[in-house]
């Protein structure tokens, strides 16, 4: 049974930043990701290629003030791409979870894909302020921006970890496998919308 595959674009411009996100939900994890900000592209690199999902992610932003609003811009847009994608979400799974480990740190995610933000995020505190140009305070406010556009509720939960690149890439990979689960059509659904209210 062939399906049209789910693809979401959106462009998004401010006086701070000017950003593109394609993602198409059905990919083979291919991705070509450019912030301006390394360790931000790494974890949306893992995004990508742990989702299986083709991303596509070029942002051009107000590095020579801080990287806040580059790595802000980018999560709302990649939000609103991902539900874009979406579509009216027939046929899918709606929740994922996965947890995933990364030498001393655990990650656990769980999704779903609702259509009612809502962000539980819970990671060690006293963590290193800076992995390269990116604040780990960054983190929350990447998932925060991503469930207000993707309309998403998204639980959050690094238990323990000492390192703290380990802790985020984690926390990135587990997303994207969650997000995959989650999106995924489900065979035995074909044509259902998976709520009882009958829309998501």
């Amino acid at each position: 049974m062939s399906h049209e595959r789910r693809i979401g674009r959106v462009e998004r411009t401010t006086k701070e930043t000017s950003v593109l996100v394609e993602i198409d939900l059905d990919g083979r994890g291919e991705v070509d990701v450019a912030t301006g900000v390394g360790f931000y592209d790494h974890m949306l690199d893992q995004l990508g290629r742990h989702g299986l999902f083709d991303l596509t992610v070029k942002t051009d932003g107000d590095l020579h003030i801080d990287s806040h609003h580059t790595i802000e811009d980018t999560a709302l847009a990649l939000g609103a791409a991902f539900r874009q994608a979406l579509g009216d979400k027939t046929g899918i799974y709606r929740f994922g979870n996965c947890t995933v480990p990364l030498d001393e740190s655990l990650a656990q995610v769980t999704v779903d894909l609702s259509g009612r933000p809502y962000l539980v995020h819970t990671e060690p505190e006293n963590m290193a302020p800076m992995i390269g140009s990116y604040d780990t305070t960054m983190t929350r406010h990447i998932l925060e921006s991503f469930v207000a556009q993707a309309q998403v509720a998204l639980h959050v939960h690094v238990p323990y970890g000492r390192n703290a690149h380990h802790i985020v890439e984690c926390q990135f990979k587990a997303l994207a496998r969650a997000l995959r689960y989650a999106s995924e059509r489900d065979p035995r659904a074909a044509g259902i919308i998976p709520s009882t209210k009958g829309a998501l």
